[in-house]
């Protein structure tokens, strides 16, 4: 019988097996077209095994497609290497195509099979290395290695949040088996990158410099334990000390064993629902920039782009840890990140400046119209709905918000019954208008300046006009500028959207509204901003119209609308969603325009008795809209249709429910006692309808 031993011993691990059924001029590490299934991308490779001593093929698009060479001679003869009798068959096949003479006793010379490395592609050399036996001792970090460490900036807690240790001594085995031992001394101090089944040894002025213990696992990566679960920025660097440099001055950043090593592009992938951007920032020497070129490459289509530093590639000045032992700041490296941006921005950076508003050139007089405004309010990293009809006073709200965000500190402002909170850092404030013309933009800007008591309009406010843009433009337009504003500002106090119906072709389009909304949602969490969404729908009841109302409801953490009070000269400001509570207990704001002040004032709220009254008729419109499609309902039903239709929390539903039971909206049916039935005040209403 054939052995799977012996096939391997006559085919050089594996390799000749590889060679004969794998077509191409493929070499060993470097990425080729998987033949087993329509591969678009080339991630497939063939590497040898250190720790079972065969050649393996590994795909990192699909790991299914991953295996030894047995693996593949039953992937492309339909055959099943779990199966004994299709393992045999395999092996008769490789023995028979190959002409080894193993099945009929009469051994037939092969050549070995010839190892082309390409260079300087490497497969994963972290899972070939050898697992040998290792011993080390720490020590307490001596204080000129802490000077050696905060040259860079790196500090004693930053060192053990990484899990950096000092080595006093070292112990391990060399390929032969022999043993060696390296000890730290003032002229060679000695490093440990400690994993849970590794450590990666660091000799800054020693050779070798690296040297490894243990087992890595598949892929090596520094860092990636440390990152938080979102962010806006995640680089990918050369080695540990430039990482643990980045972490220092306030960047997440990550690195595999080498420049040169594949980055498996799964990982990649995963890490973009996490961080806005991906940037490769290798080494300035020739190894680096060739590398980071290929890396760039060959992870384009998960948006990874590089970034290259203003220093010379030599050996004392190469890499990140080195811009910042020079001297640079944070703010500096911010500097190269922010025109970074601006390069690859360029084209939308160009369009959207033509739309800014010119306070030195305002536009020519034009006919007024009449647009309606924006409300920001809300937590950071969540949405906040405004809605209403026109000539409510939603322009006059919003821009009572955004004036409280750009006032100068102690200045009291009149928010129309809102709490803004300060912007002391000066972070950037932007209005982006949909629907209304430049002049009307530019007069209601001029407003709120009056509003904020501002002579001259802050350099953080930026409001833009996008009615000449396309629908598509403006979103990308928006994504990409709060992107750049960010960085520039060191983050976004509120952003106010003015029409995000017109962000897209139809606001009954659900695919489209699901899609807009969850990347204004995505923003929101990437930026720890609030952003306010302007929705020109008039309500019914406490639902939101239309399937982009809906998405918007459902995410947004409030949702306000503004109405016209039963006094027609004020208008009333009523909650129709709020995260925590019922909306129906928030206090009914009111607003009106005042002569003397020339402006909206704040005019208190409306009496208990009112806020009483809203609540039950939003209750009984919502009783006969359930009862209307059944008789009877559980209490357990009728507390999932509430939560569902008002988009409210359980506690809330179960005191919504008690009210409607006071007010006899509901009651108890006399025939099940465990079901409801429409109460007497709905029937009493019932028969007073004509």
């Amino acid at each position: 019988m054939l052995r799977k031993e012996e096939i391997l011993e006559r085919t050089s691990n594996g390799l000749a097996v590889f060679k004969h059924y794998l077509p191409g001029n493929w070499r060993i590490g470097r990425n080729f077209l998987n033949p087993l299934y329509e591969d678009s991308k080339a991630s497939c490779n063939i590497y040898f095994d250190r720790r079972g001593g065969i050649y393996k093929m590994k795909d990192f698009g699909n790991d299914s497609y991953s295996g030894d060479c047995f693996f593949l001679v039953g992937q492309l003869k339909g055959l099943d290497c779990n199966r004994a009798a299709d393992f045999v068959e395999i092996l008769e096949i490789i023995d028979r195509d190959l002409g080894l003479g193993l099945a009929s006793g009469t051994l037939v010379s092969v050549p070995p099979a010839t190892v082309c490395r390409a260079v300087p592609d490497k497969p994963e050399e972290t899972p070939e290395k050898p697992v040998k036996p290792y011993q080390f001792r720490e020590q307490k970090f001596p204080l000129a290695e802490l000077v050696y460490w905060q040259q860079y900036g790196i500090t004693p807690e930053l060192l053990e949040r990484y899990k950096v240790c000092s080595l006093r001594e070292y112990n391990s085995e060399t390929a032969e088996g022999k043993p060696y031992t390296y000890t730290s001394s003032v002229a060679e101090p000695m490093y440990g990158y400690k994993g849970k089944q590794h450590i990666k040894l660091y000799r800054p002025f020693s050779t070798p410099r690296f040297l490894y213990g243990g087992s890595f696992g598949e892929n090596y990566c520094f860092g990636l334990e440390q990152l938080p679960a979102k962010g806006d920025t995640l680089f990918i660097t050369g080695g540990e000390k430039d990482v643990l440099s980045l972490a220092a001055h306030g960047f997440h950043a990550i690195c595999f064993n080498s420049e040169t090593v594949t980055i498996p592009p799964t990982l990649v992938y995963r890490l973009t629902f996490r961080f806005k951007h991906i940037v490769l920032l290798f080494d300035m020497d020739k190894t680096g920039r060739e590398s980071s070129c290929k890396q760039e490459k060959l992870l384009e289509e998960f948006g990874v782009k590089r970034l290259l530093l203003p220093l010379p590639g030599t050996k004392e000045e190469k890499d990140i840890s080195d811009y910042f032992k020079a001297g640079n700041t944070r703010e500096d490296f911010l500097k190269l990140f922010i025109e970074f941006l601006d390069n690859l921005y360029s084209d939308t950076l160009i369009m959207l400046k033509s739309c800014e508003i010119d306070f030195n050139n305002p536009p020519a007089k034009a006919q007024e119209i009449i647009s309606a405004g924006d409300v920001p309010l809300g937590t950071q990293g969540n949405l906040f709905g405004i809605t209403g009809g026109e000539g409510t006073g939603k322009s006059n709200y919003v821009a009572a918000i955004v004036a409280g965000c750009i006032c100068p500190a102690g200045a009291e402002v009149d928010t129309l019954g809102i709490q803004i909170t300060a912007n002391g850092k000066h972070k950037a404030v932007l209005l982006y208008d949909t629907e209304q013309s430049e002049v009307q933009l530019f007069k209601n800007v001029s407003n709120l300046l009056a509003r904020a008591k501002q002579p001259d309009k802050p350099d953080e406010l930026k409001a833009f006009c996008l009615t000449g843009m396309s629908r598509k433009e403006r979103l990308n337009a928006i994504v990409q500028s709060m992107d750049k504003f960010y960085y520039q500002y060191g983050g976004i106090q509120l952003v106010v959207i003015d029409g995000i119906a017109d962000l897209v072709k139809s606001a009954n389009d659900e695919a489209e509204s699901v899609a807009v909304i969850d990347e204004l949602y995505r923003l929101a969490g990437i930026y720890n901003t609030c952003i306010l969404c302007v929705l020109h729908f008039v309500p019914n009841g406490l639902k939101l119209r239309g399937h982009l109302g809906s998405e918007l409801q459902r995410k947004a953490a409030t949702i306000l609308s503004i109405e016209k009070d039963e006094e027609p000269t004020q208008s009333v400001v009523k909650a129709l969603k709020v995260r925590d509570g019922s909306p129906l207990d928030v206090p009914l704001m009111l607003f009106a325009w005042d002569k003397e002040a020339g402006m909206h004032v704040y005019k208190g709220e409306k009496p208990r008795e009112e806020k009483e009254k809203r609540k039950e008729r939003e209750l009984v419109n919502v009783a006969r809209d359930i009862f209307g499609r059944q008789t009877r309902i559980t209490y357990i039903d009728l507390c999932e249709q509430l939560q569902q239709v008002l988009d409210i929390k359980e506690r809330t539903a179960k005191s919504y429910i008690r009210f409607m039971r006071e007010r006899d909206i509901i009651t108890k049916d006399t025939a099940n006692q465990s079901c409801f039935v429409i109460g007497s005040y709905n029937l009493q209403r019932n028969a007073s309808c004509p």
